[in-house]
């Protein structure tokens, strides 16, 4: 799928106060340590992983790349990812020792992170100084900018419901400028990974649900 050039600077800034919200949520706190919505991943952990989708946005906009340009965009992206094709979360590809790692700083920290990554952002999509393209080093290809913060809004509309539904708040209800791209990606995934039946019959008919999913 192609978009206009630099179609989601703005977008991509809209979904960021929900970030925001979910990481101020006193519960964050209280829950830090126990079992998130995610197997085998802690609240703290699933905080930190939705905060990255923050801090890598402006770490890998605001330096060059030499990495190949994915010209699938972010459906190729997702396709491509090894990530996708994993059965157990013990696999190497969905190593989450990082953000383990992160989240032994603490929600403390991790606030002070994310309003310095949401400031940081801001300010290089609103005076320009993004890159024209993003890359990934471990995927060993590069987005262009609009594909790649796609991509960010996905990873941010998924998993501010995971931590919602961890810390027993209301799911953030993000506008459609950010929602809708982010759905028509999940169903295009969904389509590729399950064929189009599975997935007409499943948004239409509750007698034919067959549980299909993006990933």
């Amino acid at each position: 799928m192609t978009n206009t050039v630099n179609h989601y600077d703005a977008t991509f800034l809209k979904a960021l106060p929900h970030v925001s919200t979910l990481i101020a949520e006193p519960a964050l706190e209280e829950r830090w340590t126990q079992e998130s919505a995610l197997a085998k991943m802690s609240v703290g952990s699933l905080a930190c992983h939705l905060n990255r989708q923050v801090v890598v946005a402006h770490q890998l906009l605001s330096q060059p790349t030499d990495f190949p340009l994915l010209d699938g965009g972010a459906d190729e992206h997702y396709a491509r990812a090894a990530w996708t094709k994993t059965t157990s979360p013990d696999d190497p590809e969905n190593d989450r020792s990082g953000y383990d790692a992160e989240a032994l700083e603490g929600v403390l920290k991790l606030r002070e992170t994310t309003a310095t990554a949401a400031a940081q952002v801001t300010t290089m999509l609103t005076e320009g100084t993004a890159g024209a393209a993003a890359g990934l080093p471990w995927q060993g290809w590069s987005l262009s900018r609009d594909a790649f913060l796609l991509t960010r809004m996905l990873e941010i509309v998924v998993h501010a419901d995971d931590l919602a539904l961890s810390l027993g708040v209301p799911t953030p209800e993000f506008e459609p400028a950010v929602f809708e791209p982010v759905i028509q990606l999940l169903i295009r995934l969904s389509v590729r990974r399950n064929g189009q039946s599975a997935v007409v019959s499943s948004l239409t008919r509750r007698e034919r649900q067959r549980g299909v999913a993006a990933f």
